[in-house]
Protein backbone atom coordinates (compact mmCIF):
# COMPACT_ATOMS: atom_id res chain seq x y z
CA UNK A 1 0.00 0.00 0.00
CA UNK A 2 2.76 2.66 1.10
CA UNK A 3 4.66 1.36 -1.66
CA UNK A 4 1.81 1.81 -4.14
CA UNK A 5 1.51 5.56 -2.83
CA UNK A 6 4.96 5.81 -3.39
CA UNK A 7 5.21 5.12 -6.52
CA UNK A 8 1.90 7.27 -7.47
CA UNK A 9 3.99 10.19 -6.31
CA UNK A 10 6.65 9.32 -7.91
CA UNK A 11 5.13 8.98 -11.11
CA UNK A 12 3.36 12.43 -10.91
CA UNK A 13 6.73 14.21 -9.95
CA UNK A 14 7.59 13.04 -12.94
CA UNK A 15 4.89 14.06 -15.50
CA UNK A 16 4.73 17.40 -13.86
CA UNK A 17 8.90 17.15 -14.33
CA UNK A 18 8.56 16.51 -17.90
CA UNK A 19 5.74 19.55 -18.15
CA UNK A 20 8.19 22.28 -16.47
CA UNK A 21 10.64 21.04 -18.90
CA UNK A 22 8.24 21.46 -21.92
CA UNK A 23 7.11 24.57 -21.36
CA UNK A 24 10.64 25.91 -20.45
CA UNK A 25 11.45 25.25 -23.69
CA UNK A 26 8.57 26.83 -25.28
CA UNK A 27 9.39 29.94 -23.61
CA UNK A 28 12.99 29.55 -24.58
CA UNK A 29 11.71 29.00 -28.26
CA UNK A 30 9.63 31.80 -27.97
CA UNK A 31 12.48 34.05 -26.42
CA UNK A 32 14.63 32.77 -29.38
CA UNK A 33 12.15 34.12 -31.99
CA UNK A 34 10.99 37.28 -30.52
CA UNK A 35 14.87 38.26 -30.54
CA UNK A 36 15.52 36.95 -34.08
CA UNK A 37 12.37 39.07 -34.99
CA UNK A 38 13.95 42.43 -33.13
CA UNK A 39 17.54 41.91 -34.83
CA UNK A 40 15.69 41.78 -38.26
CA UNK A 41 13.44 44.69 -37.35
CA UNK A 42 16.76 46.94 -36.33
CA UNK A 43 18.45 45.72 -38.83
CA UNK A 44 15.69 47.15 -41.27
CA UNK A 45 16.16 50.40 -39.47
CA UNK A 46 19.55 50.77 -40.18
CA UNK A 47 19.27 50.53 -43.66
CA UNK A 48 16.25 52.68 -43.96
CA UNK A 49 16.71 55.64 -40.94
CA UNK A 50 19.76 57.99 -41.18
CA UNK A 51 21.34 57.92 -37.50
CA UNK A 52 19.93 60.79 -36.66
CA UNK A 53 16.63 59.54 -36.68
CA UNK A 54 17.46 55.94 -35.77
CA UNK A 55 18.38 58.14 -32.30
CA UNK A 56 15.76 60.04 -32.60
CA UNK A 57 13.22 56.55 -32.28
CA UNK A 58 15.12 55.36 -29.35
CA UNK A 59 14.27 57.93 -27.34
CA UNK A 60 11.03 57.38 -28.12
CA UNK A 61 10.75 54.43 -27.18
CA UNK A 62 12.01 55.16 -23.72
CA UNK A 63 9.37 57.33 -23.57
CA UNK A 64 6.19 56.15 -25.67
CA UNK A 65 7.32 52.10 -26.62
CA UNK A 66 3.72 51.78 -27.99
CA UNK A 67 4.35 55.08 -30.21
CA UNK A 68 7.97 53.77 -31.13
CA UNK A 69 6.68 50.35 -32.57
CA UNK A 70 3.93 51.35 -34.13
CA UNK A 71 5.99 53.41 -36.44
CA UNK A 72 8.78 50.85 -36.87
CA UNK A 73 6.13 48.27 -37.83
CA UNK A 74 4.96 51.24 -40.72
CA UNK A 75 8.30 51.69 -41.78
CA UNK A 76 8.59 48.39 -41.72
CA UNK A 77 5.85 47.62 -43.91
CA UNK A 78 6.73 50.41 -46.32
CA UNK A 79 9.55 49.10 -46.85
CA UNK A 80 8.75 45.80 -47.73
CA UNK A 81 5.99 47.30 -50.09
CA UNK A 82 9.27 49.08 -51.96
CA UNK A 83 7.63 52.26 -50.80
CA UNK A 84 10.69 53.46 -49.48
CA UNK A 85 13.02 54.67 -51.47
CA UNK A 86 15.78 56.75 -49.59
CA UNK A 87 16.97 56.76 -46.03
CA UNK A 88 14.58 58.53 -43.56
CA UNK A 89 15.81 61.81 -42.12
CA UNK A 90 15.69 62.83 -38.53
CA UNK A 91 12.93 65.81 -40.21
CA UNK A 92 11.09 63.04 -42.03
CA UNK A 93 10.35 60.39 -38.96
CA UNK A 94 9.38 63.53 -36.98
CA UNK A 95 6.56 64.17 -39.50
CA UNK A 96 5.65 60.59 -39.73
CA UNK A 97 6.13 60.67 -35.49
CA UNK A 98 3.78 63.78 -34.99
CA UNK A 99 0.93 62.01 -38.05
CA UNK A 100 0.75 58.67 -35.86
CA UNK A 101 0.57 60.51 -32.72
CA UNK A 102 -2.81 62.83 -33.98
CA UNK A 103 -3.99 59.66 -34.98
CA UNK A 104 -4.08 57.39 -31.71
CA UNK A 105 -3.56 60.19 -29.37
CA UNK A 106 -6.55 60.04 -27.16
CA UNK A 107 -8.41 62.99 -26.12
CA UNK A 108 -10.14 62.99 -22.46
CA UNK A 109 -12.71 65.43 -21.31
CA UNK A 110 -13.66 66.15 -17.82
CA UNK A 111 -17.39 67.26 -17.02
CA UNK A 112 -18.35 69.09 -14.41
Amino acid sequence: MAEDIEEIRRKKLLELQKKLAEQKRAEEEQIRQEMELEAQLQAIMKQILTSEARERLTRVKLVRPELARQVELILVQLYQAGQITERITDEKLKRILAQIDARTRKEFRIKW
